[in-house]
């Protein structure tokens, strides 16, 4: 019974002897090994002492328990500064709300000067609101508001130029630093709206007060030359009235320019003076010796 068992307990021992020499091999790859991403920095030190930098990416190896490996992100990093109260060249308060886009150039500085990123973007914010302070200072705000795109661009190159000089000791780079949004304290918001409102609205009634100006120049000036135009109509009309009258005159002249023409036109206006009088029921009194009397008599020489 006993020669029976010693097979399996030597079967059992290989086996674990096994499992043990798969762990002890499993803990030396793990522990000389290690693995640089894309777009990542591996700082490998050695008893706190500086070694190298591996920006290659894929396996490496490393002294087991001697070096330490750290990774530092190689790609750009967006940082969101809260938002700040700066005060402007004529003493009024703005509230700036930035971001910046940054990357570390230098690993081995910026390790030794910061070492980590949420420290790093402390010292970013600082540097920014400082810069940002100094240049919106220059600045009244109505300039800073009523500014175009071009200006804040400029504003914002200018602030990324500062904030840039001021963190190269860190290893570090600023791609660039931009204003998001600009805006009033809520303490003053609604003051500097109705201002705004109360000018806007004083702008308009200059304009319109201008335009009715001009509209009554205008109407004015049309008037004028209508009456100019319609006096020298009438006054055409006029001439040409009286030459109408003096060609009819004429007329009349040389065609009753004799003694028979002019009895025969004398009879002829009788004759529809008396047709106009005749009409209607009524008693007409004339004398005797009258021009239509005579007519009706038939006693005309």
């Amino acid at each position: 019974m006993q020669e029976t068992n010693e097979p399996k307990k030597k079967s059992s021992l290989g086996a674990i002897l096994k499992l043990l020499i798969l762990i002890i091999l499993f803990v030396a790859v793990t522990n000389t090994a290690y693995i640089v991403r894309e777009n990542e920095y591996a700082y490998v030190t050695r008893f706190s002492k500086f070694v190298k930098i591996q920006d290659t990416a894929g396996i490496h190896f490393k002294v087991p328990m001697l070096d330490k490996v750290e990774t530092i992100p190689q790609y750009r990093m967006m940082y969101d500064i809260p938002p700040s109260e700066v005060l402007t060249g004529d003493k009024k308060t703005l509230v700036v709300d930035n971001f910046a886009v940054w990357r570390i150039d230098d690993p081995p500085k910026f390790m030794k000067t910061v070492s980590r990123i949420s420290e790093m973007e402390n010292r970013i914010d600082a540097v920014v609101y400082s810069a940002v302070k100094n240049t919106l200072g220059t600045m009244n705000q109505a300039d800073i508001i009523n500014s175009d795109k071009g200006s804040i661009d400029y504003v914002n190159v200018k602030i990324t130029e500062i904030v840039n000089a001021q963190l190269k000791n860190y290893g570090v780079s600023t791609i660039a630093v931009e204003i998001k949004r600009l805006d009033l304290p809520s303490d003053n918001e609604s003051a500097v709206y109705n201002r705004m409102v109360s000018e806007r609205t004083q702008m308009a009634e200059s304009y319109r007060a201008d335009g009715n100006l001009e509209a009554s120049k205008v109407v004015n000036e049309t008037d004028k030359e209508v009456g100019i135009l319609l006096s020298k109509a009438e006054a055409t009309a006029e001439e040409l009235k009286g030459q109408g009258e003096g060609e009819y005159m004429k007329i009349i002249a040389d065609a009753y320019s004799t003694e028979d023409r002019a009895s025969y036109y004398e009879f002829i206006r009788s004759l529809e003076a008396l047709k106009a009088t005749m009409k209607g029921d009524k008693t007409i009194f004339l004398p005797a010796d009258s021009y239509i009397v005579r007519v009706l008599n038939g006693s005309l020489e």
